[in-house]
């Protein structure tokens, strides 16, 4: 049940960044809940590779590498996902970010009880 609501958290994020971002469109409701499920599942099984291969690149950027690896997952997930748009790796990179900030919001207030 939390996976699930996760999920939903993660859409809503998704649809809030990217009417709140140019360069990012997103078709709807059932676009964003299909973007969060590939999100969730590139980051579990792709992203672990890309930080392990770039590990040196990691290291020596103090970590700032890793907005790179977010920005390529973002890419991937819009060439992936019909009616998920994004318009190239600037666009990426600052949906990215946002996108953490918006989950970290809206995770921290679902989380209150």
């Amino acid at each position: 049940m939390k996976f699930i609501i996760q999920i939903v958290l993660s859409a809503l994020s998704v649809l809030v960044t990217g009417y709140l971002m140019p360069g990012v469109k997103i078709d709807g409701l059932s676009t964003a809940l299909v973007v969060a499920v590939v999100l969730a599942l590139l980051n579990v099984f792709l992203k672990p590779v890309l930080v392990l291969l770039s590990f040196p690149v990691t290291f020596f950027t103090l970590g700032l590498f890793l907005l790179v690896i977010n920005a390529i997952i973002i890419l991937l997930a819009s060439k992936l996902v019909d009616g998920f748009h994004v318009s190239g790796f600037w666009s990426a990179l600052f949906f990215s970010i946002v996108l953490s900030i918006v989950n970290a919001i809206l995770g921290g207030w679902a989380s209150e009880d």
